[in-house]
């Protein structure tokens, strides 16, 4: 028998749950089996219900969704986070997934891409939606290999740079493991560059990251 995702949704906004609660229980593989209106909230509910994944919204108060997501990857670190926001600053989603985020999804999207990023996360991959991810891989840096680099290995050397494995790449960039890879030996032929560790100080040194 498979076995439901057992979900905890975290909003300071009632009819955010509720509509996120309404919706989400339409789907035959989603549990909600509890709400909590801040972090603090959500990680005395999480020790009592057992989530598989928190869905969180992350400006919220008491106690906010990055600061809970560290403190969640400390004391449970088996459950799976999945941020809910308004924000698609780039600063706000790299702290997140600094801090243990298994994916960020704006607010924007729509309820079948929701149920995707919840199945993604789950299943052990990483999710970002499209505003989210363009945020993140393709605002356009000057440096002087820009036109060497495609914008696409552009992005997937700075999905590298800050941590991301080949498979989260893909996920976020939806594109296979094997165009990653490819990409990826691409970048090292064009900046002569062989390991990842120095693919990341390149990075650095160029301001593609903070």
């Amino acid at each position: 028998m498979i076995k439901n995702i057992r979900v905890l949704l975290v909003d300071d906004h009632m009819l955010v749950l509720d509509g996120l609660q309404a919706r989400l229980e339409l789907e035959g593989n989603i549990d909600i089996i509890g709400t909590a209106s801040n972090g603090l909230e959500a990680l005395e509910k999480a020790k009592e219900t057992q989530p598989d994944l928190v869905l969180m919204d992350v400006s919220m108060p008491v106690l906010n969704g990055l600061e809970a997501t560290k403190r969640f990857k400390v004391e449970q670190p088996h459950v799976k986070i999945l941020m809910l926001s308004m924000h698609n600053d780039k600063e706000y989603i790299l702290s997140l997934i600094q801090s243990g985020a298994n994916g960020y999804v704006l607010k924007d999207v729509s309820s079948e891409e929701l149920v995707q990023a919840i199945n993604t996360v789950y299943q052990g991959g990483t999710y970002f939606s499209s505003g989210a991810s363009d945020s993140l891989f393709s605002q356009a840096v000057p440096s002087p290999f820009c036109e060497e680099l495609s914008k696409r290995e552009m992005a997937v050397l700075k999905a590298l740079a800050i941590g991301l494995s080949n498979k989260e790449i893909a996920l976020s960039l939806n594109i296979s493991v094997r165009t990653v890879e490819t990409h990826r030996q691409n970048i090292k032929n064009k900046l002569n560059i062989h390991t990842s560790a120095g693919l990341v100080k390149y990075a650095l040194a160029h301001q593609l990251i903070d």
